[in-house]
């Protein structure tokens, strides 16, 4: 009798270890935090070599944050796209327009249309509570296959401007969450069910997902997309300096070299003009013929440096100020007038 109950009390501690009763955990947190994600779905237009202009549909994920239909996403799915539309679990999908964006932490914030019925605002957590080690899950549309759910662990945490140049204001967490195409812009929740960051992109040598996946931190988003003001201006280009201006016979030495403008933003209504052909330049391609801007808002573009400078300034200007803009069109000085968001 005393060997049956020995057995039974071991089975029982066996089965504590078993991980089910956490897979139930997660599963009923799935299905709490499920109805505040959505799939952003986004069209813009494109320069290649073989047909010029063409327009290409992009999706990626986001998640609402707010009553009044804000929705955070990641800044490469939607910031220079000309329609986006944001589609709920139930199917419902919704207009939505960028109104801030901040590309050097990858971080966009979208206004809805409307709130559909039955959506659920997330709640945003403390990203600096978040430790290495603590389990997290991420929720999104990878490869486009809507509301898909991958768990995993915080794998490291990297200050602003270390693990990824070309974002030098985001504070990351990276996770070994599988993370794929279409889960840009989605959450990552604590088990708690908040939002602790948004998906940026990963780093891989096969193109899919091998565990280095990296997320811009809650507190990030927080700082630039809520507490301060993250002008949209919807541009998209290249930065022309030494040999690279001087191809372009840019007067000053530097400009920044326009590719797309997104119709209906604040670029597009002031009149800037994206490229149209594409030329190889020292085994680069580059997006050609659309206007180089010399300065703007008083500031000359002089260096990659001066970009930042532009848009510190701009965030500090008011609702429907002026603003000028002198651009190389054609081989001809231009000025431009934009009208600040």
């Amino acid at each position: 009798m005393r060997a049956r109950l020995t057995a039974v009390l071991i089975g029982l501690v066996l089965a504590a270890g078993v991980p089910v009763a956490r897979a139930q955990d997660v599963g009923a947190l799935f299905r709490d935090i499920n109805p505040s994600v959505v799939v952003v779905r986004a069209k813009g237009r494109e320069v290649t070599a073989a047909r010029g202009i063409s327009t290409f549909n992009e999706t990626g994920s986001g998640v609402l944050i707010s009553e009044d239909g804000k929705v955070m996403t990641a800044a490469h799915v939607v910031h220079s796209m000309d329609e986006i539309k944001v589609e709920f679990l139930g199917g419902e999908t919704v207009s939505a327009r960028v109104v801030q964006s901040e590309p050097a932490a990858d971080l966009s914030l979208l206004q809805l249309e409307h709130v559909p019925a039955g959506a659920k605002v997330a709640r945003l957590g403390d990203s600096d509570k978040v430790r290495v080690g603590d389990q997290v899950v991420v929720v999104g549309a990878p490869y486009g296959l809507s509301y898909s759910l991958s768990v995993g662990w915080i794998s490291a945490k990297w200050p602003p401007n270390t693990v990824y140049r070309a974002m030098p204001l985001a504070e990351f967490f990276q996770t070994n969450a599988t993370i794929n195409t279409g889960n840009s812009g989605g959450p990552m929740f604590s088990m708690a069910g908040d939002v602790v960051g948004i998906v940026s992109h990963i780093i891989s040598k096969s193109g899919g997902s091998e565990g280095l996946g990296f997320v811009v931190t809650v507190k990030t988003a927080r700082e630039l997309l809520l507490d301060k003001k993250s002008i949209w201006g919807g541009l998209e280009g290249t930065m022309l300096t030494g040999e690279l201006a001087e191809i372009f016979n840019v007067p000053g030495g530097a400009g920044y070299l326009v590719k797309t403008v997104a119709k209906d933003s604040p670029g597009w209504t002031a009149g800037l003009l994206g490229g149209d052909r594409t030329a190889m330049i020292n085994g680069q391609e580059i997006v050609v013929r659309g206007d180089i801007i010399l300065e703007a808002g008083g500031i000359a573009v002089k260096a990659i440096d001066d970009m930042p400078k532009i848009r510190e300034k701009l965030n500090a200007m008011r609702t429907g100020q002026t603003i000028k803009i002198r651009v190389l069109r054609a081989g001809k000085i231009v000025d431009l007038t934009g009208t600040l968001p």
